[in-house]
Parts: C-alpha cells; sequence; structure tokens
C-alpha cells in the first residue's frame, strides 16, 4: 500500500489498537459513549488521510461531511463524558 490507501489503513489499525486496548468500565453508558468516540475519531482520522490523494469530487465532499459530522458527534460524546463522571 502506498500514500493515501496506506494511511487509511494506519488510522484504521490505530484506532482498532486503542479500541482493544480499552478498559470496560461496566458502566454501559460510559463505555459505549468512550467506544463510540473512538469509532468516530477513527472515521474523521481516515477520511482526513483519504483528502490527501482525493480524486473524485464525490468521495471528497463525502469525506468533508465525515468529518464535520462525526467532529460534532465527538463533541457530544465529550460533552456527556464530562457531565456524567
Amino acid at each position: 500500500m502506498h500514500g493515501g490507501a496506506g494511511d487509511m489503513h494506519g488510522a484504521m489499525a490505530r484506532g482498532m489498537e486503542e479500541m482493544r486496548q480499552m478498559q470496560p468500565t461496566g458502566d454501559a453508558d460510559r463505555d459505549f459513549a468512550t467506544m463510540m468516540k473512538m469509532h468516530h475519531q477513527q472515521a474523521v482520522d481516515m477520511s482526513q488521510a483519504y483528502l490527501k490523494e482525493a480524486k473524485s469530487p464525490e468521495m471528497r465532499k463525502m469525506a468533508e461531511k465525515i468529518i464535520r459530522d462525526q467532529k460534532r458527534e465527538i463533541a457530544q460524546f465529550d460533552k456527556w463524558l464530562q457531565a456524567n463522571k
């Protein structure tokens, strides 16, 4: 793999390793928010890696939307996690 594909694969592998290392708390709400935040960050990282070499205008728009939407949802998870320590 080279370029964007390698960067996307690397982002995915790092995210999966981070999720594997997460220690469940036993609180389903907190664990869900934490794991979804990681999952969303993985989508942001992959989309940003893709944009470095994007060719398709349609896929570029989709990646940009993913970044916007997922960052917004990450902020919502962060807010909930802070309020529910």
